[in-house]
């Protein structure tokens, strides 16, 4: 279940990207290369994908945190929905720098994990954003399904009692 779960989250995810890069593309915003911040004393920028997929990202964890609680994790007994969301949001978070870092490994043309040059972003399946961000997703998984079972969804631990001994 949490696969499928997962599954439509990564669905949601994509879909959020390419809403999301069309959104900034038809108002004149960044496109997804285009370099938004330089991080302070490196030769690196926060690009258009990183906030892009920073967007979809939240979107995803919120559509991914209801359906596990509710189907996957539903038989569990349950926090309350913030006091369980925030875990999972920061096991996403997790789970998110493997997805962002990837994404940038092989969006990035000057990396040697980059894309092959036939992605040359002149279609929808030739887009390196979409690819990258597509397979970023895919190895980022199994990091937040380990982590949300372990920790996010774990179940509550049991109370003990303590039996009391009578005076003899």
């Amino acid at each position: 279940m949490f696969g499928i779960v997962g599954g439509s989250g990564a669905v949601v995810n994509m879909v959020v990207v390419f809403l999301v890069s069309k959104f900034f593309l038809y108002t004149g915003g960044p496109a997804y290369d285009d370099a938004l911040l330089n991080i302070a004393g490196t030769r690196f920028n926060i690009r258009g994908y990183h906030l892009f997929q920073t967007i979809a990202f939240l979107v995803a964890n919120i559509w991914n945190y209801q359906l596990n609680r509710t189907w996957t994790f539903g038989k569990l007994e349950k926090r309350s929905w913030l006091r369980g969301f925030f875990p999972f949001l920061a096991t996403g978070i997790v789970a998110f720098l493997v997805q962002i870092s990837v994404a940038t490994a092989l969006i990035n043309h000057t990396s040697v994990f980059a894309l092959p040059e036939i992605l040359d972003d002149t279609s929808g399946l030739r887009s390196r954003l979409y690819w990258g961000t597509a397979l970023s997703i895919l190895i980022a998984m199994p990091v937040n399904f380990i982590i949300n079972k372990l920790w996010a969804f774990r179940a509550k631990k049991p109370t003990q009692i303590v039996a009391q001994s009578e005076p003899v």
